[in-house]
């Protein structure tokens, strides 16, 4: 047997922190868009299995490691293309980061932001008004909300149905709400390619997409039912319009900060 450090030292050492800087790299990647605790314990075990097969010069191992780590890699990242999505957009955003401040942030009552959502979205509902209510989070939705136009106005039941009326230059497209302030409305957003057993519209699968590369909370009224639905994390649920508020309510506080 032949070790791997017979073939110089400095060579091993040096192959040795390659091997630990491209796992450790993949430790990075995987920590942004792999929620599953089996990714880190078959990567942590690929990284084990390859740093003994290299040193004790088993090539035919390290290679057979090498392919069962890529597979196992494709399979993790093919299974979290929502969280893959949003790393690619934005591989250094942390959930805990302060959200971006339009101006002078403002104090608000958020307990009568919920009911006035609850109330628009109801009433949406029952109209069967289509539309797409974004609330801005942590990650800062700037960039896209430039396609849109600028409002700038307090949240208001009065004033989100009258954006999303039938006829109104501003009803395609999404309202985006930042804390208690309606940022913009007419927000085109990069529907997602997800592809998904049921049916689902245009702003249905916008809501997905924008989801899918940020942490905000939208707000799906459809047009053609009035089904009232939440889209989180590239995820997409309905509620009635019973238990809406409460689970609106779950989404906007979990990882808000203060």
């Amino acid at each position: 047997m032949k070790f791997a450090w017979e073939n110089g030292v400095g060579n091993f050492i040096a192959s040795i922190i390659i091997i630990v800087l491209v796992y450790g790299l993949l430790f990075f990647v995987l920590s942004k868009v792999a929620k599953r605790r089996a990714s880190f314990v078959f990567i942590s075990f690929s990284f084990v299995f390859f740093i003994i097969s290299y040193i004790f010069g088993l090539d035919v191992v390290c290679q057979l490691v090498s392919f069962v780590t890529s597979a196992g890699l494709a399979a993790s990242f093919f299974a979290n293309l929502g969280d893959l999505r949003k790393f690619i957009a934005n591989p250094f955003f942390r959930r805990t980061a302060k959200p971006v401040k339009f101006g002078i942030e403002k104090i608000y009552d958020t307990q009568l932001l919920y009911k006035n959502i609850e109330t628009t979205v109801i009433s949406l509902s029952n109209s069967r008004i289509g539309a797409i209510m974004t609330f801005e989070k942590n990650t800062s939705l700037k960039d896209i909300i430039k396609n849109g136009v600028p409002i700038r106005a307090p949240v208001s039941p009065e004033l989100l149905l009258t954006i999303f009326y039938p006829g109104t230059r501003l009803h395609d497209g999404a309202v985006v709400i930042h804390g208690n302030e309606i940022i913009a409305a007419s927000v085109f957003y990069t529907p997602t390619t997800k592809p998904f057993a049921g049916k689902y519209g245009s702003r249905h699968r916008a809501a997905i997409g924008i989801s899918e590369i940020s942490d905000a909370v939208t707000v799906v009224v459809s047009e053609e039912t009035g089904r009232i639905s939440i889209a989180v994390n590239g995820d997409l649920e309905s509620f009635n319009q019973t238990n809406f508020l409460r689970a609106f309510e779950n989404y906007m506080s979990d990882h808000t900060s203060s």
